[in-house]
């Protein structure tokens, strides 16, 4: 057997064993002893190691002195030793892979497989290809190259990183949406201006808000008009968002530095190259395939025993034109492949690699896998989402794939679970750091589960995504647990959802709720048959931009939720049944229950809730909602009028350090009373080195606790507004009362900058909430931003008028 070198720490075992080698002699116990020491030393493999490269040869044997050069080479050695214990250590540098790497458990004999860098080397698994262009300058910065390459480039790289296609509007970081987007990117005058569009991409948010949308340019018509298709990367159709979407790859749009055009007919590659470029000595590469590793086996015979370690997956081409596979009722589509797809596997461990520059998904779990553990990876600056667990719809009962669409009573299936074992469960997504993800598509998530069951997502920290953070498609099949993750700055880009988002549009689910009564009326336990095991949210911390920090969407049952720290945006129930909400804190928000059903067993107690609860359509307040604590005294007498929360209590809860977001409560606290009990809020990455490279969330201040005195002003989307206080300003004013907030000052580039209020503006009403200070307008806010817009009633000018005011 190869002899692999010892760490300082194996020596130091070997010398303890050594010193008692003679008792274990004495002891009659040699062997076992020795079998320890070398389980504990690993000094000689267990199996063959084989040694990859980029100095290396494919001719070579692949010993660590003579090792292999391609990836596919130590694969297909590895495939062929059966039965026994398979190591490949990749030695540091970049691997191109020019087609996509294949691991299928029916090709492969070996009894274990461990991918991983040797010494923790870099090692760079790529999607891309170097190129060597000669470029000639055009003039007013313009360059040239002709390459030999026949089909449209997806992707360019410079020194490592994405330039973007040239488009309109051009890019700009700041911007909120697609890095820059513009009504006028489709208008006639400009299409006018493109001689030939073929190839070129339309990207648009869904009408709604509710994720993105892209479609391919095919041409244009004799009069001026695009031809393209598309769209289907979303499950809930909609005509393109009109404000939100920008056009790229179109030749006459390419005009600032670091835009660049491949034009296939002439194979000529454009550039504007970075202000600051060194072209001699610039580093270009182009992407090739879309997949950089598959591993893939069956139930029967599932690929198993894999683990990779210390991997870094980079720059593949986008998947946005693929994402088309609609998945049950769900808003998603997805494109079933990523830089890592497994498939029919078992005990996979995917582990301390990087994922980063991606175009499309970074780690898809498709079908069935079990036991299965991403960890401690690093997932960011990607143009879909960071983990999905997605099992096939040929495993759920009586499946629909449409919101609209309802499966009728008498074709239903009325047995429980799912059909068949095409699903992952029982696997884990645990310390991983996911961020900046979605930069080309929309309806994405850190993480993804759908047709599952009894996935754990534990100590993730996740942020800066378009969408939700976590998003759970169906019931199907539940059992999930998800803990001590810390999820914010989310539905960045999109709105209406949730920093964890979860849908529940099974099969007994109907969008008329009244049909929903009567069904279950009729079949009790119904709402059970496909979400068999409750899922349970505990302990996160969770922030969302534009919509709630929890969302329980349509139909979303059996679900148990407790010990969250909910920072901006509240929680939501929409219709389902048997969900139990207790011991939470929603921070500057509060409980939003929606359109509930008869007999739901909803419960609602012991939580810490900022805001009045803003119920939509509530008939029927479920099993119980009480014993909880308002921090105002308007938020309680409101409850009490609901004819709900007679058990319940307000007041200051005794937070320890809520601004620095301490917000375990001191002892003593008047929250005790009703219930609420201090929790673990040991939120997110507990890997050193992830940790270190982690942000964290902003905690803002509590605006319920706010005295009087310093509510006088507030910040609040980009204008500075004061409360109406002395008698000469509500007369110039000409406030009929000594209330609402006024606008002293606007930041261009703000939102407000960019509305239809003005300096001096009073605001006196938003939505339904009255305006009594300047600190109501963050309450008011909180309780509204999901809607993408609210009117806003104010004086100006002694006359008072109501405008529309965007709130994205």
């Amino acid at each position: 057997m190869p002899i692999r070198m010892a760490t300082c720490y194996q020596v130091a075992i070997l010398i303890t064993f050594l010193i008692f080698i003679p008792a274990a002699i004495q002891m009659k116990k040699l062997f076992p002893f020795l079998v320890a020491l070398l389980a504990q030393l690993n000094l000689f493999a267990q199996g063959p190691v084989f040694y990859v490269s980029p100095k290396g040869s494919d001719q070579n044997p692949g010993s660590l002195h003579r090792p292999f050069l391609t990836p596919q080479k130590a694969l297909q050695k590895a495939s062929a030793q059966s039965g026994k214990n398979v190591t490949i250590e990749f030695m540091e540098g970049s691997y191109p892979l020019s087609t996509t790497l294949e691991l299928n458990a029916e090709n492969c004999r070996f009894q274990s497989l461990q991918l991983r860098s040797y010494q923790n080397q870099k090692v760079v698994w790529s999607g891309a290809a170097s190129i060597k262009p000669i470029w000639k300058e055009e003039g007013k910065g313009l360059f040239l190259a002709h390459l030999s390459v026949q089909q449209p480039i997806d992707r360019l790289f410079l020194n490592g990183k994405a330039l973007p296609m040239a488009r309109y509007p051009d890019y700009d970081s700041s911007a909120r949406v697609f890095f820059g987007a513009s009504e006028d990117a489709l208008a006639p005058s400009r299409i006018a201006s493109w001689k030939n569009p073929s190839n070129g991409y339309i990207h648009a948010l869904h009408q709604g808000e509710w994720g993105g949308m892209h479609f391919r340019i095919t041409g244009k018509s004799a009069d001026e008009k695009l031809t393209y298709d598309g769209g289907w990367q979303n499950n809930r159709p909609s005509p393109m968002h009109k404000r939100f979407r920008y056009v790229e790859n179109i030749f006459e749009e390419l005009d600032p530095p670091g835009e660049w055009f491949y034009d296939v007919a002439s194979q000529t590659l454009y550039l504007i190259p970075p202000v600051g470029t060194d072209l001699k000595n610039a580093v270009f590469e182009i992407s090739q395939i879309t997949d950089l590793l598959h591993i893939k086996g069956t139930v029967q015979k599932p690929a198993a025993n894999i683990t990779i370690t210390g991997i870094i997956f980079r720059q593949n081409n986008r998947s946005f034109m693929e994402t088309r596979e609609p998945l049950l009722r769900s808003d998603w589509t997805i494109y079933r492949g990523a830089a890592l797809l497994l498939e029919g596997t078992e005990k996979v461990e995917i582990k301390a690699c990087e994922f980063t520059e991606l175009g499309g998904n970074a780690i898809f779990l498709s079908g069935y896998n079990k036991n299965n553990r991403i960890s401690n990876n690093h997932i960011h600056h990607i143009g879909a989402s960071g983990i999905l667990f997605v099992g096939n719809s040929e495993a759920v009962r009586s499946p629909a794939f449409r919101y609209e669409l309802a499966v009728s009573w008498d074709t239903m299936d009325y047995k429980l679970g799912p059909q068949s074992k095409a699903y992952p469960q029982q696997c884990t997504s645990e310390n991983n750091l996911i961020h900046h993800i979605g930069l080309v598509e929309k309806q994405v998530a850190g993480v993804q589960i759908e047709m599952a069951s009894q996935i754990t997502v534990d100590h993730n920290t996740i942020y800066q995504v378009p969408r939700a953070g976590i998003n759970i498609g169906d019931g199907c099949w539940g059992g999930h647990l998800i803990q001590f993750n810390d999820v914010f700055r989310t539905v960045l880009e999109t709105g209406d959802h949730g920093a964890f988002n979860s849908w529940g549009r099974d099969r007994f689910w109907s969008p008329d709720r009244h049909l929903i009564d009567s069904i279950v009326a009729a079949k009790p336990g119904i709402e059970f048959l496909d979400a068999i095991r409750p899922t349970v949210l505990r302990n996160n911390r969770f922030q969302c931009e534009h919509g709630w920090d929890i969302d329980l969407d349509d139909g979303s049952s059996n679900y148990e939720i407790y010990n969250n720290l909910c920072l901006s945006g509240g929680l939501k129930l929409r219709e389902g049944y048997h969900r139990k909400v207790y011991n939470n804190i929603l921070v500057n928000n509060s409980f939003h229950p929606h359109v509930w059903l008869k007999n739901s067993d909803d419960l609602f107690k012991h939580n810490i809730v900022s805001n009045p609860h803003a119920p939509i359509q509530i008939n029927d307040w479920g099993h119980q909602v009480d014993s909880n604590f308002f921090l105002a005294k308007n938020g309680w007498e409101k409850a009490r009028k609901l004819g709900i929360d007679a058990h319940s209590s307000y007041g200051d809860p005794g937070f320890a350090a809520a601004l620095s977001g301490g917000f375990q409560v001191k002892a003593g606290s008047l929250v005790e009373r009703i219930g609420f009990r201090n929790f673990e809020m040991d939120f997110g990455v507990t890997d050193p080195i992830l940790k270190k490279l982690a942000e964290r969330p902003v905690i803002k201040p509590l605006y319920s606790l706010q005295t009087e005195v310093q509510s006088t002003q507030t910040e609040w989307l980009g204008g500075r507004f004061k409360s109406i206080e002395t008698l000469g300003e509500q007369s110039a004013a000409g406030l009929p009362e000594r209330r609402g907030a006024l606008l002293l000052n606007v930041q261009p580039n703000g939102l407000l900058g960019k509305s239809a209020l003005k300096v001096g503006d009073v605001v006196v009403k938003m939505g339904d909430e009255e305006i009594v200070k300047a600190l109501d307008l963050w309450k008011a806010y909180e309780a509204v931003k999901w809607m993408g817009s609210v009117k806003v009633k104010l004086f100006r000018n002694q006359q008072e008028m109501e405008v529309e005011l965007g709130l994205k």
